[in-house]
């Protein structure tokens, strides 16, 4: 999950995008990206329905962590190599799941919209990080 307040994961590729011009990325875990702004307001489309329950709410698509670190530096025309490495070779307290994918299809089954792929809501996401800077 990213948005303007707190550190995530973008974060903290564009501060190591400022002093490396190579970094090791775990390639191995898939999951979805998703933007507080569009989870925001697909929450509150399903508040002000009557379509209550327990639903998952990611945005569309999925890819490895690598793989979305490839994706910041490309939006952001940042010239950094990214090396895909096994979970094992980065080890973590948090152990964290390979597949991280949700199905959406009660969401869809009630007629809620779908979130918006993962590229446009981090290209959406880089765009209001240009305007906190300016």
């Amino acid at each position: 999950m990213f948005g303007i307040n707190g550190n995530n994961f973008i974060d903290t590729m564009l501060r190591l995008a400022e002093r490396k011009n190579e970094i090791n990325v775990v390639g191995d875990q898939i999951g979805s990206p998703t933007y507080t702004y569009d989870l925001a307001k697909l929450l509150l489309e399903i508040i002000q329905s009557e379509k209550y329950g327990t639903y998952h709410a990611t945005n569309e698509g999925y890819c490895s962590g690598a793989e979305f670190a490839t994706e910041i530096f490309k939006q952001s025309n940042k010239e950094v190599k990214v090396n895909s490495i096994t979970t094992e070779e980065y080890p973590t307290r948090a152990v964290r799941p390979k597949n991280s994918c949700m199905s959406k299809e009660k969401l869809k089954a009630n007629g809620f919209n779908s979130l918006p792929k993962w590229q446009d809501a981090l290209a959406h996401y880089l765009d209001e990080l240009k305007k906190e800077v300016n």
